[in-house]
């Protein structure tokens, strides 16, 4: 992995309290998700570049309101059918 430098406002530090690393993270974190989201890399990478496991990225993104999976029509009927077969 290569490592790039990013020079930000300081508004980010002052207006949240946020410390330098909190910023470098969550601006890796934003970076990556949306790399993920172009489809320039897929989870797994992003997981890596941030650091995270696959799971805790997908986590994350979706918090973010990212979109971590997209079903065609047929998968999401498929989906929705086995969903009342979990209920009592």
């Amino acid at each position: 992995m290569k490592t790039i430098q990013l020079s930000v406002p300081e508004v980010l530090l002052l207006g949240s309290l946020q410390t330098l690393v909190g910023v470098m993270r969550r601006s890796q974190l934003l970076l990556a998700v949306k790399y993920f989201e172009l489809g320039e890399l897929s989870s797994g990478q992003v997981a890596r570049m941030c650091g995270l496991s696959r799971p805790a990225y997908l986590l994350e993104a979706g918090r973010l309101g990212t979109v971590v999976a997209e079903l065609s029509p047929d998968e999401l009927e498929a989906e929705s059918g086995h969903a009342g077969s979990y209920q009592k």
